[in-house]
C-alpha cells in the first residue's frame, strides 16, 4: 500500500476529507495530521507536523491544504528536506514532481474545486522525478540557500 501524509487548516478540512476518500479508494494509506474540524486554527502548526514526519521518513510524500496553499507552502519550504509546490492545475503538479522533485503539493481549498484537487493529487502522485539535467538545478537551489543536497 502506498502512503501519503496529509494535513490542512480549517479552510481545507472539507477538501482534505474528499481527497482522503479518493486516495483510500485507490489503495493509498493516509496519515491524517489534522485539523479535524472547521474551527479556526493556525496553519503553520499543521504544516510543521507534516514536515517533521516527512523529514524522518525519506521517500514520503505529502499534501497540505489551506485557503490558497501559499501559507502552507511557505512553512513547508523552510525545511531542508522539503520541496513543496502550490498547484492549481494537474500540469503544475506533474511538472513540480518531474522537474523539481517536489515531495509535497499544496492545494488552495478556496481556489479549486474537489474534482480539480483530485486531478492535481493524482498527477502529483503519478509522476516521477525525471532527474538528468534537473539534478544539477536542484543542487544549485540547495546550495543557494545553504542546504546540503540530500537527494
Amino acid at each position: 500500500m502506498k502512503h501519503v501524509l496529509i494535513a490542512s487548516d480549517h479552510a481545507g478540512v472539507l477538501l482534505k476529507a474528499e481527497v482522503i476518500t479518493h486516495l483510500h479508494a485507490h489503495n493509498y494509506e493516509c496519515c491524517d495530521l489534522g485539523t479535524h474540524t472547521a474551527d479556526s486554527v493556525d496553519y503553520p502548526d499543521f504544516a510543521h507536523a507534516l514536515c517533521d514526519i516527512l523529514g524522518r521518513n525519506p521517500g514520503s510524500v505529502g499534501i497540505l491544504i489551506c485557503g490558497t496553499g501559499i501559507g502552507m507552502s511557505i512553512v513547508a519550504n523552510r525545511y531542508s528536506d522539503v520541496r513543496c509546490a502550490v498547484a492549481v492545475t494537474p500540469e503544475m503538479a506533474s511538472m513540480a514532481r518531474q522537474h523539481n522533485d517536489a515531495n509535497i503539493v499544496a492545494l488552495g481549498a478556496r481556489l479549486i474545486d474537489t474534482d480539480t484537487a483530485i486531478s492535481i493529487v493524482d498527477a502529483f502522485l503519478g509522476t516521477k522525478f525525471e532527474g538528468g539535467r534537473h539534478d544539477a538545478r536542484l543542487q544549485k537551489i540547495d546550495l543557494s540557500i545553504g542546504f546540503a543536497t540530500t537527494r
